[in-house]
């Protein structure tokens, strides 16, 4: 079905906005570990980390409007400079998911949500033990993005925690091996497999199709 601007303007609110979240395709998913300046741990889903750069290594998120509406990741990776990012596997997709919910500001979305807390020494934000992918991140920059109000926030990675099996020649990672989940939409998850890898392209190699 062919939808036009003024097609998609006319849908059902609810309904827009699954169409317009799924039409990227599948969407790297993370858990985004924080604490605040006293301690208070907070964990939140996100579905918008991209990589920026490798030298230095960069990945940033997206941030809804904040403005009129707390957002406590934010505000603790401006109290304390760090936070991390976790993938999020299989065996608890579910538990990942439900940190969306709204929680009351003293309740711990890791406690709401079946989750424990890791720490690395000389790291002040959180980890999921569960995950077994997991970045440690230091905060870089905000940039807003005036067209929607929401803050492209960016990271400087300063350790990685990586099971060696997921490990490839040249850096290479099959994700596939610890079950990583994708994202399309607001809540409909998907399993990776890894079909194929191809080498660096280059118009003097390519193949005859």
């Amino acid at each position: 079905m062919y939808y036009s601007k003024a097609d998609l303007a006319q849908l059902e609110h609810r309904e827009r906005i699954n169409l317009i979240n799924s039409v990227s395709g599948i969407k790297p998913v993370n858990l985004i570990g924080t604490a605040s300046a006293s301690g208070a741990t907070n964990l939140a889903i996100f579905s918008s980390v991209v990589h920026l750069g490798s030298n230095p290594a960069l990945l940033g998120f997206i941030l809804r409007p904040h403005q009129e509406v707390r957002r406590h990741t934010y505000e603790n990776i401006l109290a304390t400079g760090v936070f991390t990012l976790n993938h999020v596997h299989r065996d608890f997709v579910q538990r990942a998911h439900y940190t969306s919910a709204k929680f009351p500001d003293e309740v711990s979305e890791f406690a709401a949500c079946g989750l424990h807390e890791a720490y690395r020494e000389g790291f002040a934000a959180p980890f999921v033990r569960e995950s077994q992918l997991q970045l440690g991140l230091r905060y870089r920059e905000s940039i807003p993005i005036p067209l929607n109000r929401t803050t492209l926030v960016i990271g400087e990675v300063e350790n990685a925690t990586i099971p060696d099996r997921v490990r490839e020649e040249g850096g290479h990672l099959d994700l596939s091996r610890v079950d990583d989940v994708g994202l399309s939409g607001m809540n409909s998850y998907y399993a990776l497999e890894k079909i194929a890898q191809f080498p660096y392209a280059r118009p003097e190699e390519l193949p005859l199709f």
